[in-house]
């Protein structure tokens, strides 16, 4: 057999997925999305003017061993959004636009299945842009269009947010947000504010990231 580069790598079977990220959380496992329709909320746009969507599939790669689970098959008029790590398990995101419905999945012990952990009225929700599940603990939240943040679950609440912020993580009862100013030069702030209120607690000089064992960095 010919030398190729290719020959020292190991082969993973995505079936057209081509960019795979670490979860947050753990070291051990990869996920990789396709994007048939888009985003979740451009999937919703196109199911809006009257379109079939047809669903994008998710995969997790377990690492260092190489191999591939799928353990959600949806159907026709469903999208998936990221998932989650949290407390040692892996939590996806299905909206079902047919049903009209919001499902909080959580994927079994052998990646072979899923079992639900919640289902939400689609209308509890404006849209789904920027519709995601965070942790820690395990959160759905939705940052919206006109600088409106909203906990969706499991407890509820809306609130303001400034013009430049994004959120980032939930820590307890703790919401991350990041911030940007040019004034006039860029740069980055941290945003702490109370769940599931929304008042600013603190604002620190620089910005914050999480590391791959849960600690906390600020780049000043």
């Amino acid at each position: 057999m010919k030398d190729t580069y290719a020959n020292n790598c190991k082969t993973i079977p995505a079936h057209g997925i081509s960019y795979m990220e670490t979860l947050e959380g753990t070291e051990n496992w990869r996920w990789g999305m396709d994007y048939t329709n888009g985003d979740l909320y451009e999937a919703e746009d196109l199911f809006r003017d009257g379109h079939e969507i047809t669903s994008n599939r998710l995969i997790f790669v377990s690492y260092p061993e190489g191999k591939v689970y799928e353990p959600i098959k949806a159907g026709e008029g469903q999208y998936l959004g990221r998932p989650a790590y949290s407390q040692g398990g892996i939590f996806c995101l299905l909206v079902d636009f047919r049903a009209s419905v919001i499902r909080i999945l959580k994927c079994l012990e052998n990646m072979e299945g899923t079992e639900m952990v919640i289902e939400l009225p689609l209308d509890t929700v404006k849209d789904c842009y920027n519709l995601m599940l965070d942790t820690e603990p395990l959160t759905l939240v939705r940052q919206g269009h006109e600088n409106d943040f909203q906990i969706v679950w499991p407890e509820s609440g809306d609130f303001a947010i400034g013009s430049t912020e994004s959120f980032y993580f939930r820590d307890g009862d703790r919401l991350i947000f990041s911030k940007w100013y040019e004034d006039p030069y860029y740069r980055e702030e941290t945003v702490i504010r109370a769940y599931p209120a929304g008042e600013v607690i603190e604002e620190i000089r620089g910005a914050l990231i999480r590391m791959p064992d849960g600690s906390k960095w600020i780049l000043e």
